[in-house]
């Protein structure tokens, strides 16, 4: 059976580089077995779950081109979850509890002081009918508690219990069940929560392989159980390693400069931001990626490291800048001529052009939006930085006549040469500031015939053009 994925965001905020990871490897595992992918909104939390974010979410993995088969709502499934809850109800392994958060934490800490774990000790389970009826008669609502399989029948004394599974990326891993508390799955205003209903939908929508990030190791332990509980197979599991700053410190998803609406608008290219998501923390270099299926056809489980992968942005900066350059010009036509590259009223610049600057400028820019000042220093008003005006006034009257093309350089700056004596850099950093306004730039023997004598001569004489 092909396998099926899921992505699962709460539409509590924006999508971030540490969760996109989570979305990129499986939206790759998908592409590559031709399985299918799902998007799946955690929307449970009505209080900070808002359209806006669902929006978004859905806006970011458009842009970044991770495609899904299907959308899928925990908020429209309540009936799902409430029958699922019944049966784990009927079996016994469901229970209410009444405690209040301030009472669970004073027994926590009085756990602690006698040196005990402070896991729950099931005390709503001794509880006979009287003493439930006589607290619900308080006002007390219950929440809900999984009973997780880890005591000898009849008792509820928490024993040592090695949940266990063959991760597809830490490889053998195992959960001791009996260090665990009872998890609540159902709070007391009865919303469930995500252990529960992650659990019901993987079941109900066939999910073959989780992959999440290395904090829900623990969880994994308890849903296997609750898997087991529903009646249903747990699926596979992989558990990637979390990012971390340059810095080693954990990211945080608050960081807006981490977003992906942040990277859009930062101009970054989407397929270098899955390439850097995808690559980051792997045995393979973070490098450009000429499509996402080539991209997918990389990506495997056993190349993915356990340790953090380091995320710093910088590197996916320069990931970017990288990936531009490889580039054909086909591939950024469009663009280019959206931010006015490609000709000007009353000129003469056509396609052939706009390649011959795009291959000129691409090894110089970081984002394609940077294009834009180097076409104003090719065919706009350029400042002219003029030094060493005895040498600029030669290189002036030994300016060739058109037509000119790659070797018009080579043979004009020759010609200086060999009647001043000038070469190296005294040579061509003072005619590079006169014709570009730049300390550095693309080569200029590419560049010059986009100049054009008229502007070049001008440059030359001091004075914009």
């Amino acid at each position: 059976m092909a396998p099926i994925v899921r992505f699962a965001p709460s539409p509590t905020g924006r999508l971030h580089i540490g969760n996109i990871r989570t979305a990129v490897l499986n939206w790759l595992f998908a592409r590559k077995t031709g399985g299918t992918f799902i998007l799946r909104l955690d929307d449970t939390d009505q209080e900070r779950s808002t359209e806006a974010f669902a929006d978004a979410i859905r806006r970011d993995l458009a842009w970044l081109g991770l495609e899904w088969a299907r959308e899928e709502r925990q908020s429209a499934r309540s009936d799902r979850y409430a029958a699922a809850a019944e049966r784990l109800k009927a079996s016994g392994r469901l229970y209410p509890c009444y405690e209040t958060e301030d009472e669970l934490d004073r027994r926590r800490k009085r756990q602690l002081a006698l040196g005990r774990p402070p896991i729950y000790d099931r005390a709503s389970l001794k509880l006979n009918d009287a003493d439930r009826a006589s607290i619900v008669a308080e006002g007390r609502r219950p929440h809900w508690r999984f009973r997780l399989a880890n005591a000898e029948p009849g008792t509820t004394e928490p024993l040592p219990t090695m949940v266990s599974w063959n991760d597809c990326i830490r490889g053998d891993q195992m959960v001791d069940a009996g260090s665990l508390s009872d998890p609540v799955l159902i709070r007391g205003d009865g919303t469930a929560l995500y252990t529960f209903t992650s659990v019901v939908d993987d079941l109900e929508f066939g999910i073959t392989h989780v992959i999440r990030g290395e904090d829900h190791v623990t969880n994994t332990g308890v849903q296997i159980q609750l898997f087991e509980a529903l009646g249903g197979e747990p699926p596979m599991f992989g558990h990637h390693s979390l990012l971390i700053g340059p810095d080693g410190q954990a990211l945080s998803k608050r960081l807006g400069a981490l977003s992906i609406e942040g990277f859009r608008e930062a101009g970054l290219e989407p397929l270098a931001v899955v390439a850097h998501a995808a690559l980051v923390g792997t045995s393979d270099a973070v490098q450009p990626m000429s499509s996402l299926d080539a991209l997918a056809a990389m990506m495997a489980f056993e190349k993915i490291s356990m340790a953090p992968g380091r995320f710093d942005i910088e590197e996916l900066r320069a990931l970017n800048a990288r990936h531009l350059l490889t580039l054909p010009y086909a591939a950024v036509a469009d663009r280019l001529a959206e931010l006015g590259v490609g000709g000007r009223p009353g000129d003469a610049r056509d396609g052939t052009t706009a390649r011959r600057f795009w291959e000129a400028v691409r090894g110089n820019i970081g984002i394609l939006a940077d294009v834009r000042s180097w076409w104003e220093v090719v065919g706009g008003n350029v400042a002219p930085i003029v030094e060493e005006p005895a040498l600029l006034a030669v290189a002036l009257r030994l300016l060739p006549h058109e037509p000119w093309d790659e070797a018009t350089w080579g043979q004009w700056t020759t010609a200086i040469k060999a009647e001043t004596s000038t070469k190296g850099r005294a040579l061509f950093h003072p005619l590079r500031l006169v014709l570009t306004g730049r300390e550095s730039g693309p080569d200029l023997k590419m560049l010059l015939p986009l100049i054009g004598r008229k502007r070049a001569a001008a440059r030359l004489a001091g004075q914009s053009g």
